[in-house]
């Protein structure tokens, strides 16, 4: 499923506009993206957790030239699945 369609299964399900719905999944995910530039974790009960991680800089080697690189610190968007979605998925 993609964006697209997510709104669309939105729309039909609540009996809203696409546009309606539209913004709804484009502020869920704005408020998603907020929070974790904020700092906090976003916690879905049930559904699971988004959180940044930081990742240390470091070498790596290229695979097509084998030449060392550095690798820069950076964060990065993680989410973990709460133990309803584990279930849904795996029954």
């Amino acid at each position: 499923m993609n964006k697209s369609e997510l709104i669309a299964k939105v729309a039909h399900d609540t009996k809203l506009t696409r546009g309606e719905a539209e913004e709804v999944v484009e502020a869920t995910i704005e408020n998603i993206i907020s929070a974790l530039r904020g700092g906090d974790d976003v916690r879905l009960m049930g559904f699971g957790v988004f959180t940044v991680t930081r990742r240390k800089s470091g070498e790596a080697r290229n695979p097509k030239t084998g030449k060392i690189i550095k690798m820069p610190a950076s964060k990065r968007a993680r989410f973990k699945p709460g133990k309803l979605l584990k279930e849904a998925v795996n029954s």
